[in-house]
């Protein structure tokens, strides 16, 4: 990739100590971060121009040619390292195990009633699922401690919490006012059917006191 030559005239008019700071949040960055910052920098101080670039910021003129090749295609480059080291999660190795994992917390899941995470409630232990999953026939070589099947079952979603009913944040106005109306409704029937009775008590006196006097031992009607 042929790059126009760098020049005194054409450098870009920074302070030391601007320089410095450059260089130094630089050396805070590695791979592809520190790449992409150093062709923004390029780009933005050196017109695009790595040799420019290596000789006012020190960087390696390579490192920064392939950041500028990045930004271009939108394609990260990845070392060996990076590409084929590292152990892979227990989902990734076990996909089979994780799917019915899955199945298993979405059968004791429920939705966060307010809405404010993507997390899903589940009364789910680490402990019970891999006991479901033992049920189920799988080897204990498949299945993970369950401090690590905890962390597994966060990385898909599911968080253990007690599943509870959604419950209004705030009152309505129309609420208050159908419990009002009950209230009222119930009020006024007790009220009425206090009246009903004591308009029976009143006229049933006469004859409850005749019967009293009559059903008397020892007396006779009419006495």
């Amino acid at each position: 990739m042929s790059m126009p030559p760098a020049t005194l005239q054409s450098q870009p008019s920074l302070s030391p100590s601007q320089i410095a700071d450059l260089r130094l949040a630089a050396s805070h960055l590695t791979g592809p971060k520190r790449r992409a910052f150093e062709a923004e920098m390029t780009l933005k101080y050196c017109g695009g121009n790595a040799l420019m670039a290596e000789a006012v910021f020190g960087w390696g003129r390579q490192t920064v040619a392939r950041g500028l090749g990045e930004r271009r295609t939108g394609i990260i480059c990845l070392g060996a390292q990076a590409a084929f080291s590292g152990r892979k999660r227990w989902e990734e190795q076990h996909p089979q195990v994780a799917q019915a994992l899955r199945q298993l917390a979405e059968a004791h899941a429920q939705q966060d009633p307010t809405f404010r995470t993507c997390l899903t409630s589940s009364r789910l232990t680490a402990q019970a699922a891999l006991e479901a999953l033992r049920e189920q026939g799988y080897a204990a070589e498949q299945l993970p401690a369950p401090s690590p099947m905890a962390a597994v079952r966060t990385r898909m979603g599911f968080r253990l919490r007690k599943v509870v009913k959604a419950k209004p944040h705030k009152k309505l106005r129309e609420t208050d006012a159908i419990f009002d109306n009950i209230k009222k409704r119930r009020a006024s029937h007790r009220i009425r059917k206090r009246q009903t009775l004591e308009g029976r008590l009143s006229s049933d006196g006469e004859d409850r006191r005749v019967f009293a006097r009559w059903s008397h031992p020892g007396r006779q009607p009419g006495q």
